[in-house]
C-alpha cells in the first residue's frame, strides 16, 4: 500500500497504487475492489484517492501520437502534461487552448475535472479544446468518443472525475500564438462593489481576467482587491530584447519539507496578503506565461508550506443574480471565522459545460485556500449552505468535505450522470473516495 493525498495533503490514505508504463498494461491494472485513475495528483482533495483499493497512475501514457502543424490538432496520451506541451510546442508557436492555474496537470486530468482558467467567460472549459478521446471501459473495450460518436459518454467524462472509464489518449486543439508573453493591466478596487463593476467591464474588453481579494478586510473595505486583466502579446509590441517564444526552464526553488503549522498564523497571513496585494497592484505591463498563468509553479511543492495537516481549496460558483449580496455574506463569514484563509482567486464564469457534473455556469466563482484546522469542517458546512441557498455549487476537483445530500442538491443533472454510469460501468468498477463520499455510484 502507498500513502497518497491530493495536492492539499488532506485526506491522506493508503492505496494500492500501480503505474503501468504503457497503454497495453492499463487494463491489467484493474482490481476487483474498484479502481480510479490518477495523473499528477493536482486535484486537491480525494478525487484520485481510493483508500485500501486500486489507484492507477497514468503518467506513463505520456507520448505524442501525431500533430497537425496546420490545424494545431495534437493527438497525445492522456498522461501528457500541459507543461510538456508548452515545452515541446511553445517554441513552434503553439500553446494549450485552455489552461488552469498550474501546468503540472495531465490531459486526462483536465478532462476528468473539466478544468477552466482565467478566460472561462470568453473561452469556456477544457472541453472546448477536445475533439475526441479514446477511453477504456469497465468491460475491457476501448471506444472512441466525440461530439458525434458515443456523444453521451463524451459529455459525461467532462467533470466526471474519472468514474466512467480510463481515458487513454485524446485529440486536442492547441492555440496558435505569436509570443509566449501577455500584456496586462492591474486595477485596484476599494471595495467589493467596485471590484465587481471592474470585472464586468473587463469581460467585454479582455479574454483573461482574475481578481484577488484581501479576506481580512471588513466593513467598508470588504472585498478590497486587485483585478488583473490581459491578452496575448504580439511579437511587434514586445519590448526589445525579449525572445518572443521564450520557454522557462524548470524552477530551482522548492519547499524541501512540510513546514510547521505554527508558521502560518494571523501575523504571517496578514503579511502574505499585504505582499500579494502590492505585487499584483504593481504588475509589469508585459508578463511571461509563467507569471501570468502559473505564478505558484515557480515554487516546487509550495503546498508543503501549508503545514502538516494540509489544506483545502474551497471553490464555488454562484449566480450573478444577488451575487454581490451573497459574496458579501460569504466573505463576512470567512472573516469572522478566524481560520486564516490564504490564497484566493475571484473570477466571472461564462456558460455551463456539457457534462452533467461539469462545474461552471454563469456567475462568480471564488477559490480560497484554508489550512486544515479544528474548525475547518464546520466553517465549510456553513459556507456550503450559503452557496446552496444562493443557487450555487462546489467544484469537485478541489473538494474534500462536501456531503452527499448537499452535493445532490447542487448538481441537478446527477441522475443523468448516474444513468450514463449504469450503462457503461454497471458493476461499479471505477470508484474513488470522492464518489463514495458523495454517493455518486461505484
Amino acid at each position: 500500500m502507498t500513502p497518497l493525498a491530493g495536492w492539499g495533503g488532506y485526506p491522506r490514505v493508503s492505496c494500492d497504487e500501480v503505474a503501468p508504463g504503457a497503454e497495453e498494461a492499463t487494463h491489467a491494472a484493474f482490481a476487483p475492489g474498484g479502481t480510479i485513475a490518477r495523473g499528477l495528483g493536482r486535484s486537491y482533495g480525494d478525487a484520485a484517492l481510493n483508500a485500501g483499493r486500486r489507484v492507477v497512475t497514468l503518467t506513463g501514457l505520456n507520448t505524442y501520437r501525431s500533430f497537425d502543424e496546420q490545424t494545431g490538432v495534437l493527438d497525445c496520451g492522456a498522461g501528457v502534461s500541459l507543461e510538456a506541451i508548452i515545452r515541446d510546442y511553445g517554441p513552434r508557436g503553439w500553446f494549450p487552448m485552455i489552461t488552469p492555474g498550474t501546468k503540472f496537470v495531465t490531459v486526462g486530468g483536465c478532462i476528468a475535472n473539466d478544468v477552466h482558467g482565467k478566460a472561462h467567460h470568453a473561452q469556456g472549459t477544457f472541453e472546448k479544446s477536445v475533439d475526441s478521446f479514446r477511453i477504456l471501459l469497465a468491460d475491457g473495450t476501448i471506444v472512441d468518443a466525440s461530439r458525434h460518436q458515443n456523444a453521451e459518454l463524451f459529455a459525461g467524462c467532462f467533470g466526471g472525475m474519472g468514474l466512467l472509464g480510463v481515458i487513454l489518449s485524446a485529440r486536442i486543439r492547441l492555440r496558435r500564438i505569436g509570443t509566449t508573453w501577455f500584456r496586462q493591466r492591474a486595477f485596484v478596487a476599494r471595495d467589493l462593489d467596485e471590484l465587481l463593476a471592474l470585472m464586468a467591464q473587463a469581460d467585454a474588453e479582455y479574454p483573461y481576467s482574475v481578481a484577488s481579494i484581501n479576506p481580512f478586510d471588513t466593513g467598508a473595505r470588504l472585498g478590497r482587491g486587485v483585478l488583473t486583466v490581459g491578452d496575448h502579446a504580439t511579437a511587434d509590441e514586445l519590448p526589445a530584447g525579449r525572445p518572443p517564444l521564450k520557454i522557462s526552464a524548470p524552477s530551482a526553488l522548492t519547499v524541501p519539507f512540510t513546514l510547521p503549522g505554527f508558521l502560518f498564523n494571523p501575523v504571517t497571513a496578514r503579511v502574505l496578503h499585504a505582499l500579494i496585494f502590492q505585487v499584483l497592484a504593481r504588475g509589469a505591463p508585459y508578463a511571461h506565461y509563467e507569471k501570468f498563468f502559473y505564478p505558484l509553479d515557480a515554487i516546487g511543492h509550495w503546498n508543503r508550506g501549508m503545514g502538516p495537516r494540509g489544506f483545502t481549496q474551497y471553490q464555488f460558483v454562484i449566480p450573478f443574480e444577488r451575487g454581490s449580496e451573497n459574496l458579501r455574506k460569504i466573505l463576512e463569514v470567512i472573516a469572522a471565522s478566524g481560520l486564516l484563509p490564504s490564497l484566493n482567486v475571484l473570477k466571472r464564469m461564462g456558460g455551463p459545460g456539457i457534462g452533467p457534473l461539469s462545474f461552471p455556469f454563469e456567475g462568480y466563482t471564488l477559490a480560497i485556500d484554508f489550512p486544515i484546522r479544528d474548525g475547518t469542517r464546520a466553517l465549510l458546512q456553513r459556507l456550503d449552505q450559503i452557496v446552496l441557498d444562493a443557487g450555487g455549487r462546489i467544484y469537485l476537483g478541489k473538494d474534500a468535505f462536501l456531503d452527499a445530500k448537499t452535493f445532490a442538491a447542487m448538481y441537478p443533472r446527477l441522475d443523468e450522470f448516474r444513468a450514463i454510469k449504469a450503462r457503461v460501468d454497471p458493476a461499479g468498477v471505477f470508484t474513488s473516495d470522492l464518489s463514495r463520499r458523495l454517493g455518486i455510484g461505484g
